[in-house]
C-alpha cells in the first residue's frame, strides 16, 4: 500500500513549452498531464496492441486545471496520479505536477475519461484484465487523502457594484 501518488512521467520543460510571458504555456500543462495518462494506459494494459486487437481506448471527457506556481524553461517536473474513482466505463483521475528538484506543487489536473469502442465511437465496458489493474492501483492508494483541489469548479460571483 502506498502513501504517495503513482509517478508516471518525468521531463524537463523544453523551450517550445515556454510562452511570451517567459513561463510554461497553459496548453503544455494539459500536454504534460496527458503524457502521464499515457503512462497509466501502459501500466493497465491500454496499449497500442490492445487498441488494435479490441478497438478500445480512453477518451478525455472533462477536465479542470489549477495552477499553483510558475514553471520555467528547464524546470524538471514529475507527473503523478491519484486514481479517485472508476467504474466499467469511466476513470476519474487526479494529477499533480511537482518541481522534481524543489518538490513544490506546480499544478493539478482532474479528468474524467471514458473507455470507448473506436468502431462505434461510444462508451463501452473495459475488459476485465484492465479493471483488475485498476483494482490494484485503487488498493495501493486507498490511504491517500482526497485532494483539496479535486471537485473544484470555476466560479465568479459578481459584485453588486460591478
Amino acid at each position: 500500500m502506498s502513501t504517495e501518488p503513482l509517478e508516471l512521467y518525468r521531463t524537463k520543460i523544453p523551450e517550445e513549452w515556454i510562452d511570451y510571458n517567459g513561463h510554461m504555456n497553459l496548453a503544455y500543462y494539459v500536454y504534460a498531464f496527458d503524457r502521464g495518462m499515457d503512462g497509466l494506459m501502459q501500466r493497465i494494459g491500454l496499449t497500442e496492441e490492445h487498441r488494435e486487437q479490441t478497438g478500445g481506448t480512453l477518451f478525455a471527457a472533462e477536465g479542470h486545471l489549477t495552477y499553483q506556481a510558475e514553471m520555467k524553461l528547464g524546470d524538471p517536473i514529475i507527473i503523478s496520479l491519484q486514481l479517485l474513482g472508476w467504474d466499467r466505463k469511466r476513470l476519474h483521475t487526479f494529477w499533480r505536477m511537482h518541481h522534481a528538484d524543489q518538490g513544490y506543487l506546480a499544478a493539478t489536473g482532474e479528468f474524467m475519461s471514458l473507455y470507448v469502442n473506436l468502431e462505434t465511437r461510444r462508451s463501452a465496458a473495459m475488459p476485465d484484465a484492465i479493471q483488475r489493474k485498476l483494482e490494484e492501483i485503487t488498493a495501493e492508494q486507498e490511504k491517500l487523502p482526497w485532494p483539496a483541489e479535486a471537485g473544484r469548479a470555476v466560479r465568479f460571483r459578481r459584485s453588486k457594484t460591478a
